[in-house]
C-alpha cells in the first residue's frame, strides 16, 4: 500500500462564523489552525481567505499574505490555495490570489454545478453577520461556474505560467471525464491528484457504491497516472475517507468539509480532525506520507519556488 497523504482544508467558503466558534476566520486564527493541522500530520494545507472582520470569503491576495508566511515558516507542509474561492466570485477574482502567490498547488474544480448551501438555514436561526443568511439562501439560485474556458484559463495562466500543479476536484462522474478531456488534449500531465468529493448538494451522493464507482472510472480513465484522494461532507467524512484509504486512496479532512469531530461534538480545531484520521490510519497499518514524500508523489515544484 502506498503512503497516505492527509490534506487538511482549514476554513473554506461553505461554513459561516455562526455555525461554529472554532471556525478560523482571522489571519492569525487561520495560521494557528493550519500550523496545528500540519503538526498533527497533514502534509497538504488547503487554504481560503476570509474577511478578518466579518468572516466572509475573500479573494484578496493581501489577506492571504497575512497568514501564508507564518504557515510556511513554521511547517514544511504543501500549501494549496483555492481557485474555487466562492461561487459568488468571478473567475478573475478567484484566480487573482493564486496568480500573485504562485503556490505549489491549487484546487481546480472540473465542472460547473449547483452547489446548495441553503439546507443549513434549517439548522440555524441566529446569525452573527448580515451576510451569512443571504449567502446561504442565495445558493438556491446560484451556479458554481467552472466552464471549459475557465478551466483552460487556469491551466494556462496558473499551471503553465506559474508551475503550479492542481488538486482536481471532481464532484461527480462527469467531472472525471472532463479531466480526461484535458488530459487527452495535452493540457494536463501526470501525475494527477484527483480529489473525489461526496455529499455536496448538487454533486454525487454519499453512497459507498458511488465511492467505488468513482474509483473504477478513474482507474479506467487514468490507469496508474493518478493519485486518488477522498473527501466527504459533514457526517460522512470519517467513514468515507476511511473506506477510501482502505481501497488505496489518500484522505482529506478539515473544518471546510465538516465542523464536527464526532456525533454532536464540534471539532475544536483542524488538528483534532487530522489527529483522528491519523489514529485510524495507524490502526489500519497505513503509513502517513510526509510533506517531502507528498511533493515527490505529486511532482511539485518545491516550497522555495512560490511567491510569498
Amino acid at each position: 500500500m502506498p503512503k497516505v497523504i492527509i490534506t487538511c482544508a482549514v476554513t473554506g467558503a461553505i461554513h459561516t462564523p455562526s455555525m461554529s466558534p472554532h471556525l478560523p476566520v482571522t489571519p492569525d486564527q487561520i495560521a494557528e489552525s493550519a500550523v496545528g493541522a500540519a503538526k498533527a500530520g497533514a502534509s497538504i494545507l488547503h487554504l481560503h481567505a476570509r474577511d478578518p472582520q466579518e468572516g466572509s470569503p475573500t479573494p484578496d491576495s493581501e489577506i492571504f499574505r497575512r497568514f501564508l508566511p507564518t504557515i510556511s515558516s513554521q511547517t514544511d507542509a504543501v500549501i494549496n490555495i483555492t481557485t474555487g474561492g466562492a461561487a459568488t466570485m468571478s473567475i478573475e477574482e478567484r484566480i487573482s490570489g493564486p496568480l500573485s502567490l504562485q503556490p505549489e498547488m491549487c484546487s481546480l474544480n472540473m465542472g460547473s454545478m449547483n452547489f446548495g448551501l441553503y439546507p443549513a438555514l434549517d439548522r440555524f436561526d441566529q446569525w452573527q453577520h448580515e451576510w451569512e443568511e443571504p449567502y446561504l439562501s442565495g445558493s438556491r439560485d446560484r451556479i458554481f461556474r467552472n466552464t471549459f474556458s475557465d478551466i483552460e484559463t487556469i491551466l494556462e495562466r496558473l499551471g503553465k505560467g506559474c508551475g503550479t500543479r492542481f488538486e482536481y476536484e471532481c464532484y461527480d462522474v462527469g467531472h472525471l471525464y472532463n479531466l480526461a478531456h484535458f488530459v487527452d488534449r495535452g493540457l494536463i500531465e501526470a501525475p494527477f491528484f484527483v480529489q473525489t468529493i461526496f455529499g455536496v448538494l448538487g454533486g454525487i451522493g454519499p453512497d459507498t457504491e458511488n465511492l467505488l464507482h468513482m474509483r473504477r472510472i478513474a482507474n479506467k480513465l487514468f490507469g496508474d497516472d493518478y493519485q486518488w484522494s477522498i473527501l466527504a461532507a459533514g457526517r460522512h467524512q470519517t467513514s468515507f475517507v476511511t473506506t477510501g484509504a482502505i481501497n488505496g486512496g489518500h484522505v482529506r479532512v478539515g473544518l471546510e468539509d465538516n465542523l464536527y469531530l464526532s456525533r454532536g461534538q464540534l471539532a475544536e480545531s483542524n488538528a483534532a480532525q487530522v489527529s483522528k484520521i491519523g489514529r485510524i490510519l495507524n490502526e489500519l497499518s497505513l503509513e502517513i506520507a510526509t510533506p517531502a514524500e507528498t511533493r515527490e508523489m505529486l511532482a511539485l515544484k518545491g516550497a522555495s519556488n512560490v511567491n510569498f
